[in-house]
């Protein structure tokens, strides 16, 4: 196998900041290579030097042994690079030839030939598999199709180098196992794709080699069946993988209810639901994708009120009809989606730590700024939150960070009951053991948890309680020894 990429010395600086310290890394023709590292290692640095979103302040770059120094995305495009990122970055009211060929329309003269773009659109999509109306709108297909489409941009391209920043965080099982076999046969066309994912089950299912990164350098590359998991997550955080091989982390014994849910349901949406969590405790929600655990989550918090049923804490019933009237009985809820539904990047991390417990105090009893910096700082040390200061804009902080400022917030109003919602999504292994044990600490100070993930291991090791949910409805409650991976999933699927 040749070696179709070369990095080497890359080094990219922000100020006084060095993001990446020479880092090396080479993709050879027909490999699928993992690019592996803890939110921060300096993964997304590395991939915006190699496309031409920052230019490397020092160091090398080759594509088939031509020497490249991409200015921009287009130079990157043109040396044979290009990217498909998390979040599709294309246009949803444009149809998909367009979006394919987008910027490399066939003309004649000052005409767009549709019908050879059309044709165009579907050879792309031809060699992915997939056949689809490449007139309709792009936003009228599901996720899965909209990256299908994103890839074949790519290969509309002549891409040599294709790089899956996250690609399967909003696919289902199917849907992803379908990407594995698009990139498995890219790989056997001689293309070398650059694999980026905190799913370590995916990684090892369809990497060929592994490259880790930890604090912006290179700590090494692996045969992937030569690397054992351990291995793999002690390499990305530099000790022993806390949490993650040790002793399950959930909570054995019950307090007293902190709340119970009686036939709690949204009319078309979902329920109805009756369970209790227990104070000290969490209690998971569990379920396939689309099973009804955010909308459970946004039922809960006031976001889409229930339309029956009840909520009691202490035999009172409470009234959650906003996520301000849940918030005066004492509920708080972190969002799966911390970006649009979480975090404000353009205020402080200080800023955004407060911000809850402003918004109890109400417009006129301000947190005094002495407060503030207390508080900040607290929950800074607490939490081990990477940042350079309580006044960086929580924007530039990683995910697992930003992660940990949102139960911040959370934590400085000490609420009855904390609404966890894909609380390790898109974080890397060493963020996610700090959230767990972090969880485990909350559980033992008596904060009660609702723990929703869709990675069923998270459930398990976590919960001492778990809702399992099948189309929108309750189907069980597991307790204590009951809950088993081989349980829930039995529960999920029974008809």
């Amino acid at each position: 196998m040749t070696e179709l990429l070369q990095l080497d010395g890359i080094v990219k600086c922000f100020g006084a900041f060095t993001a990446l310290k020479g880092v090396s890394f080479q993709l050879r023709a027909g490999e699928i290579h993992a690019l592996m590292g803890e939110n921060g290692a300096g993964k997304s640095t590395l991939i915006k030097v190699l496309t031409g979103v920052h230019q490397a302040d020092g160091g090398t770059m080759a594509v088939a042994g031509r020497s490249i120094r991409p200015a921009n995305p287009r130079d990157a495009e043109s040396a044979g690079i290009s990217t498909v990122y998390q979040e599709v970055n294309l246009l949803p009211n444009l149809s998909l030839a367009e979006n394919i060929l987008m910027g490399r329309q066939p003309m004649r003269g000052p005409f767009i030939r549709h019908a050879e773009g059309k044709r165009r659109a579907r050879a792309a999509l031809a060699r992915l598999g997939l056949e689809a109306d490449v007139t309709a709108p792009l936003g009228s297909f599901p996720v899965a199709v909209q990256q299908m489409t994103a890839i074949a941009r790519a290969l509309d391209q002549q891409a040599r180098v294709l790089i899956l920043d996250e690609p399967t965080s909003s696919l289902d099982a199917k849907e992803v196992e379908e990407l594995f076999t698009v990139m498995r046969r890219l790989r056997s066309e001689g293309m070398g794709i650059v694999f980026i994912s905190h799913f370590l089950d995916q990684i090892y299912a369809v990497s060929d080699r592994i490259t880790i990164l930890r604090d912006g350098s290179g700590v090494g590359t692996w045969e992937a069946a030569a690397l054992s998991r351990l291995a793999l997550v002690s390499h990305m955080i530099g000790k022993e993988a806390p949490g993650l091989a040790g002793p399950t982390v959930r909570a054995e014994t019950k307090g007293t209810e902190a709340i119970r849910v009686e036939s709690l349901a949204r009319r078309g949406t979902v329920g109805p639901l009756s369970f209790s969590v227990m104070a000290g405790e969490a209690t998971g929600l569990a379920g396939l994708l689309g099973s009804g655990r955010t909308e459970t989550a946004r039922m809960l918090f006031g976001i889409d009120p229930a339309t029956s049923g009840a909520v009691t804490a202490g035999g009172k019933a409470l009234a959650l009809h906003s996520p301000r009237a849940a918030m005066a009985a004492g509920f708080a809820f972190c969002s799966e989606d911390r970006k649009a539904e979480g975090i404000l990047p353009s205020l402080s991390v200080r800023e955004n730590i407060v911000l809850a417990l402003q918004s109890s105090r109400g417009a006129l009893r301000r947190v005094p700024r002495a407060e503030q910096d207390a508080l900040a700082d607290r929950f800074i040390k607490a939490l081990n939150i990477r940042t350079r200061g309580p006044d960086t804009p929580i924007g530039m902080l990683s995910g697992g960070n930003q992660q940990k400022c949102l139960l911040a917030r959370w934590m400085a109003v000490q609420p009855r009951l904390l609404i966890l919602d894909e609380p390790t999504r898109g974080v890397d292994v060493g963020a996610k053991a700090e959230i767990e044990l972090l969880c485990a600490e909350l559980r033992r100070a008596g904060m009660s948890i609702l723990f929703i993930s869709a990675e069923l291991e998270e459930v398990v090791r976590n919960c001492s309680r778990v809702v399992v949910l099948r189309d929108r409805q309750q189907a069980a409650v597991l307790d204590g020894p009951a809950i088993t991976l081989q349980t829930i999933m039995e529960t999920v699927a029974a008809a």
